[in-house]
């Protein structure tokens, strides 16, 4: 079992993570490695909020590419490198030749002259790791449909700010298994030393080798893995609940056969009761009142999703910083 975590004074102290460094899925980083980031994000948060100067990326460019529509990334991600001294570029896919058939590699190879990091939010994470491969600065994932490990860096910086712990704690994920927060949020809990329970309907549980390596991590921090299809056992005594939208984007002509098939794991009331009683619910938002979580949780006492919302920005800094600084 990891040890209580503890905030450190990162100001003076060298990053453990190498400048450069991709950070494209949380199974490429140690756990030393997300706790200093952590680190970092409570830091750069506590001087923001102090009106302290943290502009530790004066001059730097970040080249922003988006296949996929966002509000959370874009905006963290922009106003993050303005707070931090730097400029961001919004490229749309539409208005770079990506759109008109250049190749991914003479992209990142081009882009790479110009911008000092490169974050991308696409569909398909074979794009993100071909970026990476061919580019010469760092590339952040903003969004895959396999991956999406900015978002649960914040949601782990959000856990830790309410509860003051991660290591020990059970998180429960309920819905599409096979989705980018599923397998983020497997990486994420058990590098962390949390507990983590998934309840997908048997068609939709997560991808199979990222289980099986999440499982295998679990076994050196003290962390269990555990896969259902029962939404009230996966639920049953945990301290954190997440869920995601059930249709992702991309997903749309599967909306009515969703809604049937994940009827059962919505997160509500009822289902909550078997968690611990200050249980926190997280969603990397947009969400929809009605489907995958009632009313009454999404803006009940127990929801954190716009601490989670804002820590995009706190989180992202911290990778910025430590991977561009």
């Amino acid at each position: 079992m990891l040890e209580a975590y503890k905030l450190k004074d990162t100001s003076c102290t060298e990053s453990i993570i190498s400048k450069g460094k991709d950070f494209l899925q949380l199974a490429d980083f140690s756990t030393e490695e997300i706790l200093h980031l952590l680190d970092v994000a409570q830091e750069l948060k506590a001087k923001q909020k102090k009106g302290k100067p943290h502009s530790f990326l004066s001059g730097k460019v970040l080249g922003m590419i988006f296949e996929k529509s966002s509000t959370r990334t874009r905006v963290s991600f922009e106003v993050g490198m303005l707070q931090l001294g730097g400029h961001a570029i919004f490229l749309s896919s539409k208005d770079l030749q990506l759109g008109r058939g250049e190749s991914i590699s003479d992209t990142a190879k081009v882009l790479s002259r110009y911008v000092d990091g490169i974050m991308i939010r696409t569909f398909s994470h074979d794009s993100v790791e071909e970026l990476a491969e061919h580019a010469t600065v760092p590339v952040i994932n903003g969004l895959t449909d396999l991956h999406h490990p900015t978002q649960v860096m914040a949601d782990l910086l959000t856990i830790l700010e309410h509860k003051g712990k991660l290591s020990g704690l059970k998180m429960c994920y309920l819905g599409d298994g096979n989705n980018n927060m599923a397998h983020s949020l497997m990486e994420g809990a058990v590098k962390t030393g949390m507990h983590i329970s998934i309840a997908s309907p048997l068609d939709y549980l997560p991808n199979a080798k990222i289980t099986e390596k999440a499982m295998e991590v679990g076994k050196h921090t003290g962390s269990i893995v555990k896969v259902t299809t029962d939404p009230q056992e996966a639920v049953k005594d945990a301290d954190v609940i997440v869920t995601d939208v059930w249709t992702s984007m991309g997903q749309e002509e599967e909306t009515e056969k969703r809604l049937k098939v994940f009827a059962s794991y919505q997160v509500n009331e009822e289902l909550c009761k078997h968690a611990k009683n200050d249980f926190l619910f997280l969603h990397c938002l947009p969400a929809h009142r009605g489907e995958e979580v009632s009313a009454e949780i999404i803006d009940g006492p127990h929801s954190v999703v716009f601490d989670e919302a804002e820590n995009r920005l706190h989180a992202q800094k911290a990778i910025l910083k430590l991977l561009l600084a």
